[in-house]
This record gives structure tokens, C-alpha cells and sequence, in this order.
């Protein structure tokens, strides 16, 4: 808290006070002092224009005299203006709908007394398209002589933004610029607007393709079958996914054998193809004569559905992958050695 000596104050605006109101009565008295003039010139000039000429020299010295008082208390007291910056920007949750950033504005008030924060102005562009603005009026107060942070959530609909700029595909980056306007009132100074921006990059994340290329039967009975999904997994983005677990289920025909867990995580660069081997544990008995009948065919259609759980350099997704009416073989272990032909 700042200590003003208050005798110091009210001495030093008083000084300010009687001189300002000195420089008023020495105009008073320059505006209705008689001056020497000719006759003629005296009948010629308008009434009108030495009144506002006398008016003029008036408000000019209150004028004065009000700036003067200003300076002097702001001397004293110590008012100044704040300062204020986007410190961070940061991706709270993302995935392929929609992406949540959370704006982090700190401001400083050198005041001793707090300052109203009356709006909150905010754009983010991508070139020359905006994306998303709003608008949050009644902020706050910023206490005296403190620093505060304050987080504008903002919302980027990807849908929105795809169908304004075609342009803007599923699994770019897009390089964006935030704009914040920052409006106080602060005593003395009046209403302050503080402009300040911030530069950085977005994905717009797109799900990854998968394909089951076979199902190898490591063990099979009818009452335990083991076998392993060989998966084909595409990343479509401009960024590496680091897959960490994949929830799923798979549907051999209309049989549902459930799902597993994936039992190490793989990286996939961006534009790359991995194939992970994925373990999955049913029981045929409880299926009835339809899984039977994929086997002997040695062939199924499938369907996947379900989330893979990637890191990313924007942070953690959780992106969905499904495949329906994909085609896959079956295949016995002993015929899968030797087979690097993992097509159909």
C-alpha cells in the first residue's frame, strides 16, 4: 500500500489551487480591460466577437488551471497507467469438432487504488480471416499496486471455420494471431484502452485411418481363441501422433469379440503408415455357428470402432477411428509364416 502524506497533498493542491485561481483573475481582469482604440474601430467591431474572445481567455486559464491541479496530484499520489500482456495461450482440450484455448492476460496496476477492468475485447485471425471474437464486459477490478491473471476461455468450431474458408482442411496447422483490447478506468487518467496480441499455431486434427489387414489365430478352441489383429493405423495430420492406448471394439460380421488393450505405445509421423499388433481374447461357443462359418471361409467383413488416445506437440487428443464394411482374411499362425503380403 502506497503512504501519501496527506498534509503534503492538501498543501501541495492548495498551492495549485491559488494559483490556478490567480491565473483566472488575471484573465478575468485582461478580458475586461478597457483598451485604447480608435472610434471608428470600435463601432466596427461586432459585439459578438468580443464576447467570445473574453470567454475564450476565461475557460482557457480554468482549463490551465484544472490540467495544473491534475499534474500536481498525480505528483503526489502517484497514478500511472497499467500494463498488461498475453502471457500464454493454451489448448485446454482438443479433438477433431473443436479446439479449447484458454487466454491467459496478466495485468499490472501501479495504483494505490484498484482500477475497474470495464471490457474485454478479443479476436483471433488466421491471416486476414477471423475466426472467432467475443466480448466480456465487467472484468473485474485490478487491486492496488498487484498483479493479476485472468484466463478468457475461447471456443474455435472447427466446423464454423471450414465452412467459412474452404481452404482450411482437416490435419493442417494453422498459424493464428490473437488481438485483445484491454478497457479501464483509471482515476485522473480517465477511460484507457490497453491493445496487446499474441502470434502462435493450431492443429486442425484429423481422425487417423485404420484397417485390420488380418487376424492371426495364435491359439483356437471353443472355449478360448487368441488371436492377433494386425493393424494398419494412417496418420492424415501435419503433426507426429505418439499413440499411447486405443479403446475399441470389433465385429467380426455381426459378432461382436470385444476389444484389448494395446500393449505398447508406437509413434507415427505425420503422412506415415504403422502397423501394430494387437492381442484380442474370445470365446467361439458364445457365438454361435457364425464365427464358424467366417473361419471356414477364411475371410470376414469387420468393424471397428473406438478412440485412440494420442500426445502431440499441441498437447494430448483423444481422436475416434472406425472402419465399417472392411474386408480382412483369417489366417492360422503357421500360415502367416513367411507372409509379408499383408493385402487382400
Amino acid at each position: 500500500m502506497c503512504k501519501v502524506n496527506l498534509m503534503s497533498l492538501i498543501s501541495t493542491t492548495q498551492e495549485g489551487f491559488v494559483e490556478g485561481m490567480m491565473k483566472i483573475q488575471r484573465a478575468k481582469k485582461e478580458a475586461y480591460k478597457p483598451k485604447m482604440v480608435d472610434k471608428d474601430e470600435n463601432e466596427n467591431k461586432n459585439e459578438n466577437e468580443k464576447q467570445e474572445d473574453e470567454k475564450s481567455g476565461f475557460f482557457h486559464a480554468v482549463k490551465d488551471f484544472i490540467h495544473d491541479v491534475g499534474e500536481k496530484i498525480e505528483e503526489v499520489v502517484g497514478f500511472g497507467k497499467p500494463t498488461a500482456d498475453v502471457a500464454a495461450v493454451h489448448i485446454s482440450s482438443i479433438n477433431v469438432d473443436k479446439a479449447d484455448l484458454v487466454l491467459d492476460l496478466v495485468i499490472k496496476n501501479p495504483n494505490p487504488v484498484p482500477i475497474p477492468l470495464i471490457d474485454i475485447n478479443y479476436s483471433i485471425e488466421s491471416g486476414e480471416r477471423k475466426l472467432v471474437s467475443g466480448l466480456i464486459p465487467d472484468a473485474g477490478t485490478i487491486h492496488s499496486h498487484g498483479e493479476e491473471t485472468i484466463q478468457v476461455p475461447v471456443t474455435l468450431a472447427y466446423a464454423d471455420i471450414k465452412n467459412t474458408y474452404h481452404d482450411i482442411q482437416p490435419g493442417s496447422i494453422l498459424p493464428y494471431r490473437v488481438m485483445v483490447d484491454l478497457i479501464f478506468d483509471v482515476p485522473i487518467l480517465g477511460r484507457l484502452t490497453l491493445p496487446m496480441e499474441k502470434t502462435g499455431e493450431i492443429p486442425i486434427p484429423y481422425k487417423p485411418d485404420v484397417n485390420v489387414e488380418k487376424i492371426q489365430f495364435e491359439r483356437f478352441s471353443t472355449e478360448e481363441t487368441v488371436a492377433i489383429l494386425h493393424m494398419k493405423i494412417e496418420n492424415k495430420n501435419d503433426f507426429d501422433l505418439n499413440v499411447n492406448a486405443l479403446e475399441y471394439e470389433v465385429w467380426l460380421g455381426d459378432v461382436n469379440i470385444g476389444g484389448a488393450e494395446l500393449p505398447k505405445s508406437a509413434t507415427i509421423e505425420k503422412g506415415g503408415i504403422n502397423f501394430i499388433d494387437i492381442p484380442v481374447t474370445f470365446r467361439p461357443k458364445d457365438f454361435g455357428s457364425a464365427v464358424w462359418d467366417m473361419i471356414r471361409g477364411r475371410g470376414t467383413g469387420y468393424t471397428i470402432k473406438g478412440n485412440v488416445d494420442v500426445d502431440t506437440p499441441f498437447g494430448a487428443m483423444k481422436l475416434p477411428i472406425s472402419k465399417v464394411g472392411g474386408t480382412t482374411k483369417l489366417k492360422k499362425k503357421k500360415d502367416c509364416d513367411g507372409d509379408d503380403d499383408n493385402k487382400d
